[in-house]
């Protein structure tokens, strides 16, 4: 175990949540949705086999919420076979050093979120200029320098394969991060989609309160490449997914989220896409 395995010093609490905090859901019998303030963290495994895998760690803070609902729904000293994370922003990594020092189990991102997550590299500052609501204008107080894991964290194999998820592949969903993942399952077209786009409009603080469901993009405040955003929703929407769990907001399904993708692919300019910020490119509508 690296010793040295550390977060980034802006690392702190941040005083956020939503009516759906600390609600859990059981989207299919092996993958579950639990909410820590205003992200979401992914359960896949079935509990009778209490073999299963954790999607990203939650906002700061947070190890002891996650590792309470792993006891409850796969037994006492229950630990993940890995960690797989959607990319590394502050809200998708909250808990994880704790998380790994508690298990001591590998950890999985796309190599090109690596640096973010081995103390070599910062994200960009998050915009609070971005049009958009009340979280926007909060972020720059949303941590953004690199957590280092050491050598925790390794690269997802290059074949698309997910580490102990035979049935899921990783795709390459850009636009939120350099190095986002979305995951899929052909047998049943299930998808944990992260922040490739959510299903709440992530700026604005009463929807994120109140979880309002509505698709939308990635959250606006740190999504720096709008064009590859896009993209990934269209590469997204054409795998035609029958249940999405997302990064933000509650999980979606069947006509609901056919629909609702099909409008966003159709509609992205005007859906997602910010009329102002220090990150839009007027040349992506």
């Amino acid at each position: 175990m690296d010793k040295d395995i550390n977060y980034g010093s802006d690392y702190k609490y941040i005083p956020t949540t939503s009516i759906g905090s600390g609600v859990g859901i059981e989207v299919l019998p092996d993958l579950f949705c639990h909410t820590v303030q205003i992200v979401n963290i992914h359960l896949v495994g079935n509990p009778r086999m209490r073999d299963f895998v954790l999607v990203d760690t939650g906002m700061p803070e947070s190890a002891n919420e996650i590792i309470s609902v792993i006891e409850e729904r796969f037994g006492a000293s229950s630990r993940p076979q890995a960690i797989i994370l959607t990319h590394g922003h502050f809200d998708h990594v909250g808990a994880v050093i704790d998380l790994v020092k508690h298990w001591e189990v590998p950890v999985y991102a796309h190599e090109l979120e690596i640096p973010f997550l081995t103390g070599q590299k910062s994200y960009p500052e998050p915009d609070p200029t971005v049009e958009g609501g009340m979280v926007a204008k909060m972020s720059p107080m949303f941590p953004n320098e690199p957590i280092d894991l050491g050598d925790n964290v390794k690269p997802l194999p290059p074949d698309g394969a997910v580490p102990h998820m035979p049935d899921f592949k990783w795709i390459h969903t850009p636009g939120h991060a350099p190095g986002h993942v979305s995951l899929f399952r052909e047998k049943d077209r299930a998808l944990i989609a992260g922040d490739a786009f959510v299903t709440v409009k992530q700026e604005y603080l009463y929807k994120v309160l109140t979880q309002e469901q509505e698709i939308s993009g990635p959250p606006r405040y740190l999504t720096t490449d709008w064009k590859a955003a896009k993209e990934s929703v269209i590469k997204l929407e054409a795998l035609e997914p029958t249940v999405a769990v997302t990064g933000h907001g509650l999980p979606m399904s069947g006509e609901l989220l056919t629909n609702s993708l099909q409008k966003l692919v159709k509609e992205f300019d005007q859906i997602a896409i910010p009329d102002y910020g220090k990150y839009v490119d007027k040349n992506t509508h």
